[in-house]
């Protein structure tokens, strides 16, 4: 059996504050990136693909919009972190959620957390001040 650190281990382990890793990020290698590896799927415009609530006849969601319309800004740092890094059902399997069928493959011998990070904070970056505000509370606090 395969054991994940998860961010929040890595983060006690190293003394990294979480929720604050998408601060002071490269948004231009971020947009950079994601039309590179992300596009395909969520659309060019952080769009997501139509009737992404409706799930196919395998059970899967297809991808959901990273703007303001979806639920991205609704998650933690963490876990956008651990879903675009390990794959969506390896990351929710390691906060114990079981029987999801996710199509997000992971990205972990793709990016690097880095350029994953960037990714992720070129996407916040789209959103209104409002919607980051709210996102960012859904963090732990920065100490």
């Amino acid at each position: 059996m395969k054991r994940v650190l998860t961010l929040a281990a890595w983060s006690v382990a190293t003394g990294a504050i979480a929720g604050h890793e998408l601060d002071d990020r490269d948004f231009t290698n971020g947009q950079s990136l994601y039309a590179e590896h992300c596009a395909s799927c969520h659309g060019a415009n952080l769009e997501g693909q139509p009737d992404w609530r409706t799930p196919d006849e395998n059970g899967v969601l297809p991808a959901p919009p990273h703007d303001e319309t979806g639920h991205t800004w609704h998650h933690d740092n963490q876990l956008l972190f651990e879903y675009t890094r390990l794959g969506g059902e390896e990351a929710l399997a390691a906060r114990g959620v079981t029987g999801f069928a996710s199509g997000m493959p992971g990205f972990v011998e793709v990016l690097t957390d880095d350029e994953i990070w960037d990714i992720l904070a070129y996407i916040r970056s789209n959103w209104s001040e409002r919607v980051q505000e709210i996102q960012a509370g859904r963090n732990p606090p920065h100490e």
